[in-house]
């Protein structure tokens, strides 16, 4: 199964609206990352709302996206993460201090249009 990945502009956006496997979340990562490349996207918005619970297998290849995003150029901006889903990336350690967030994929447009000061 593969995630959707859609072009909006120079952003991407990504609604998770299914809980993720292991396979699943690589070849997220994978699809993400050529999606980048492919589109000189400047911005990402990962929608969570749909996913209440994660691994710590899928927490980690998410702060790994979210990392080598940022290295490909692309700000991330996480939205609708649900109080389980940020109780686990804190208990296992997962920092994503400097990842803006926001409620859902609106404000996650919005916000991300002020990070990259378009």
């Amino acid at each position: 199964m593969r995630i959707p990945i859609l072009k909006l502009h120079d952003y991407l956006l990504i609604s998770i609206q299914t809980e993720i496997d292991d396979n699943t979340a690589i070849q997220f990562q994978e699809d993400l990352l050529d999606k980048i490349h492919q589109t000189g996207s400047t911005g990402v918005v990962i929608d969570l709302t749909s996913v209440e619970i994660i691994d710590s297998f899928i927490a980690k290849v998410l702060g790994d996206v979210v990392t080598m995003s940022d290295l490909m150029g692309a700000k991330v901006v996480l939205t609708g993460i649900q109080p389980a889903v940020a109780v686990t990336l804190i208990d296992l350690g997962v920092h994503l201090k400097d990842v803006p967030t926001a409620l859902n994929l609106e404000q996650g447009l919005v916000k991300l249009h002020q990070e990259l000061g378009d």
